[in-house]
């Protein structure tokens, strides 16, 4: 039954892709040395759509986005196409990761953080005057324009996110790759930026795959949820995946997923 769906899935995400913008990744594998990290992944990635992608520690969800980024060796193809259907090449994209490495103590401000990622120069060179709208119209799509002077260090988990999450945007990304972005982060913190991946994905019409061990919420926000252990084990909408016996054995129970029409 489960390959019988997967096959009639994978068969209707081939006849959306040919009438929707997408991003494929066909057999994508890696093997690090002599152990094979997962094998044999194909995805569609469709604009407009949150894919969260779910799984045991160690089933290689990161590695994934690594490899979709080009960070690490791999097999397999990675290819954007456009809403006509006609292949465009790679996409560009955006990609926030679970943390950032830095000295807490640092006077670094957030506007210096977007200088030295938007400008080739220095940031104490660069004229922040020039980039200052563009980085509050940035900080603005996550409502963190009042951070932009607040030193890295003083941030709160949930607020150094969101920053990050604004400089992936810019450029607006075809493709938003988010590797646990919110661990650690409190309850309120959660909510919020689900809420607001969830408008970007709206407004934007982006395309994002999502790491994410926050189960109840990806029921509440994911379009499509992969279930992910060395290979794709599941993949459709969370009502199919959360009540899946294969979600059972890896989890250790079945998921109820919230009212999705409480959206």
């Amino acid at each position: 039954m489960l390959r019988k769906f997967l096959h009639h899935n994978s068969a209707k995400q081939e006849e959306l892709c040919s009438k929707l913008c997408c991003t494929k990744i066909e057999g994508f594998g890696v093997t690090i040395g002599k152990t094979e990290i997962f094998k044999d992944v194909n995805l569609h990635i469709h604009c407009g759509e949150l894919t969260a992608l779910i799984g045991p520690n160690g089933a290689g969800k990161s590695t994934l986005l690594k490899a979709i980024l080009g960070e690490i060796e791999h097999e397999g193809k990675l290819n954007y196409f456009d809403a006509k259907g006609e292949h465009t090449g790679n996409p560009v994209i955006g990609y926030v990761p679970q943390y950032l490495n830095f000295d807490l103590s640092t006077p670094t401000s957030v506007m210096d953080l977007f200088m030295s990622c938007l400008t080739n120069l220095p940031a104490w060179l660069c004229s922040s005057n020039k980039l200052r709208d563009r980085v509050l119209e940035n900080l603005r799509r996550v409502k963190a324009e009042y951070l932009i002077d607040r030193r890295l260090g003083a941030l709160s988990g949930g607020e150094l996110q969101r920053v990050l999450l604004a400089l992936a945007l810019d450029p607006v990304p075809d493709l938003l790759l988010l590797d646990e972005p919110v661990s650690g982060v409190d309850q309120n913190g959660l909510e919020l930026f689900y809420e607001i991946v969830s408008e970007l994905r709206e407004s934007n019409d982006l395309a994002i795959i999502l790491i994410s061990h926050d189960l109840s919420l990806v029921a509440k926000h994911a379009d499509r949820v992969v279930l992910l252990n060395k290979t794709v084990v599941c993949n459709g909408a969370p009502e199919f995946v959360f009540n899946n016996e294969e979600t059972r054995k890896v989890f250790g129970m079945l998921v109820s997923p919230m009212d999705k029409g409480a959206r």
